[in-house]
């Protein structure tokens, strides 16, 4: 697995191509790309960038213990996880999760388990700037929700 944290860009087609090109076992390859929209989350207002802080070196290690769970889990061959941090505007990618494994299956659940996780327990801080000023973005209860989902499957 590959974990970075990072404020430059990224290219999808390039990270998926190095995964793909480490090992000839992999039949499926499953990836979670996430982006700043232009708008807050309720419709409220038009967002003109958001800024996401974290926690150095606790990130890292709980990206770490999350591949380790993925592993445990499912049978991949592969896995990468880039967050970026900085300043984003609209359309800017903000986080790739790609899973590589033999199996469609086994790619679908790890990727959606490794995003869902990310999203409740790595320690990333969102400040969105909008046309009434900037704030925090808030945990969402729906991402706990998904997060708990798991422990059910």
């Amino acid at each position: 697995m590959s974990i970075r944290i990072q404020s430059e860009d990224f290219d999808l087609s390039t990270e998926v191509a190095r995964l793909r090109a480490a090992s000839p076992a992999v039949g499926a390859v499953v990836s979670f790309l996430g982006t700043v929209r232009d708008i807050h989350d309720n419709g409220s207002d038009t967002v003109f960038s958001m800024e996401l802080e974290h926690y150095p070196g606790m990130t890292e290690k709980v990206l770490q213990t999350l591949e380790t769970e993925v592993r445990a889990r499912w049978q991949i061959e592969d896995m990468l996880i880039i967050h970026r941090v900085g300043k984003l505007e609209p359309t800017d990618q903000i986080v790739l999760v790609v899973v590589c494994s033999r199996h469609r299956q086994t790619a679908f659940e790890a990727c959606a388990y490794a995003m869902d996780m990310l999203k409740t327990r790595a320690p990333f801080w969102k400040k969105e700037t909008t046309g009434k000023g900037s704030h925090w973005v808030e945990a969402k209860t729906s991402d706990e929700e998904a997060s708990a989902g798991w422990s059910k499957k």
